[in-house]
């Protein structure tokens, strides 16, 4: 009989959306444009394409593509300041992965000491 908490299959079901959102998070940063985009919106708060694209051989258009991705999983959103958007981090979608992941390092850390125990026995 195995010792191991299972979560019910409704609770495995009903997280498997939350899951999917924390890798869509991961999955956007997992590209290097997208992490200096948001270093940079983590460092000098709300700007502009221009000001992101300056000093970079990136385009506009690529910046305002990687933006979008960021947009879509929640991580920066935008806001009409006269002519020019200004790009801004949002840091709860991150908060809610970085979460996820140490839960499952606890888990990870659970199974190990069931693994040490029985060896150990």
């Amino acid at each position: 009989m195995s010792s191991r908490t299972e979560p019910a299959p409704a609770t495995r079901s009903r997280r498997a959306p939350v899951l999917q959102q924390h890798a869509a998070v991961f999955a956007a940063l997992g590209d290097p444009t997208r992490l200096r985009l948001v270093a940079a919106l983590c460092a000098g708060g709300a700007l502009s394409i221009a000001q992101l694209t300056a000093g970079t051989a990136i385009t506009r258009q690529a910046v305002t593509r990687h933006l979008q991705v960021l947009a879509d999983v929640g991580l920066v959103q935008d806001a009409r300041m006269g002519r020019e958007r200004r790009w801004a981090f949002e840091p709860a979608p991150l908060e809610a992965a970085r979460r996820s992941l140490e839960q499952v390092s606890r888990q990870w850390d659970q199974a190990l000491e069931r693994l040490r125990a029985r060896v150990e026995a």
